[in-house]
């Protein structure tokens, strides 16, 4: 089996492998690595354009429009805000011939803040070196949740968790991904660490997520101190402070959708 989550078949395409499978149906891709994967379009988007200063991704939204199945996804991106300091791009993802991701990124400009710099959470501890690694597989079924190296901070409870997250694999095949890429490919994840109700009985799929930076983050290690909240109305929300090994890195969050799993 391939050790990466996609393999590009030219320069829009890519083709997912079973490690992308999952979570709420094997024959579906777990969003996770793909929102990573539309940040490395975004960066090869980047990297063809003449440099004119360093930007930096602060924040990026994906709205998830319907069923992401296995197969071949082509992924286009354009700026639709260009700018010198400030900047927005829209990357689509077409699966089988429909959209089924949009997402936006809101690029700034790169400067010396240190001196003002700030404010967030602590770091987590203790770092995973001292963590017992355990499964996601005993509670997700697919290739996704059982490539996920999971190594939670204290005993779960129900809507509440703090974790450390990684993986051995590659993004794309016989490519290089950027930090970020490789980081924001494991976040989505936040929403089945922490679950409120078994899922075997219960469905609290995301349809959005959105993710806030204030520094870029650095390592393969994704901490994720998670909240999970369901309303009375069917209406849900995850929320993650995320960091990295030196400590919080920025915020997401994924709206869900609360309903009974039929037939449970």
């Amino acid at each position: 089996m391939s050790a990466s989550y996609f393999e590009r078949t030219d320069p829009q395409h890519y083709k997912p492998t079973a490690h992308a499978s999952g979570a709420w149906d094997t024959d579906e891709m777990h969003f996770s690595p793909l929102a990573g994967l539309v940040v490395h379009a975004i960066d090869g988007y980047l990297a063809e354009r003449p440099r004119q200063g360093s930007l930096l991704v602060s924040r990026i939204s994906f709205d998830i429009l319907g069923r992401l199945a296995l197969d071949e996804c082509e992924i286009r991106v354009e700026s639709i805000r260009p700018g010198r300091t400030i900047e927005l791009l829209e990357a689509v993802v077409d699966i089988a011939g429909r959209t089924a991701v949009r997402a936006r990124a809101w690029l700034l400009a790169e400067g010396d803040t240190r001196a003002v710099a700030g404010g967030g959470d602590a770091r987590l501890t203790p770092p995973p070196d001292a963590i017992a690694a355990r499964s996601l597989g005993s509670v997700w079924p697919g290739g996704h949740c059982a490539s996920v190296d999971f190594r939670p901070l204290a005993p779960a409870e129900p809507g509440r968790a703090t974790a450390w997250i990684s993986t051995h694999l590659d993004l794309v095949a016989d490519e290089p991904s950027s930090p970020l890429a490789s980081y924001v490919a494991l976040i989505d994840t936040a929403n089945g660490i922490a679950v409120r109700r078994s899922p075997t009985e219960w469905m609290f799929p995301n349809v959005d997520l959105t993710i806030h930076l204030h520094r870029r983050p650095e390592g393969r290690w994704v901490g994720l101190d998670t909240t999970v909240v369901f309303g009375p109305t069917g209406q849900g929300l995850t929320s993650s402070v995320l960091h990295d090994l030196t400590g919080p890195v920025g915020q997401a969050q994924q709206t869900l959708t609360v309903r009974p799993l039929p037939g449970a």
